[in-house]
């Protein structure tokens, strides 16, 4: 797993398809990020992937 540190406005770029930027963060440490992907590609938040996939790990 590759982990970075963003500030808001910055962003990466996976497989010069997926764009993930950081928009907003605050003191109490929540973050909020914009995500653009091709249309035919699924996001879901962690916890409801969690929940479908119950036992499953992503490589």
């Amino acid at each position: 797993m590759l982990v970075l540190g963003r500030k808001p406005g910055e962003y990466v770029v996976i497989d010069n398809k997926i764009k993930i930027k950081v928009v907003k963060d605050n003191e109490y440490n929540d973050l909020r990020l914009a995500i653009s992907a091709p249309e035919d590609m699924e996001i879901v938040r962690g916890e409801i992937w969690e929940q479908e996939h119950e036992g499953k790990s992503i490589k």
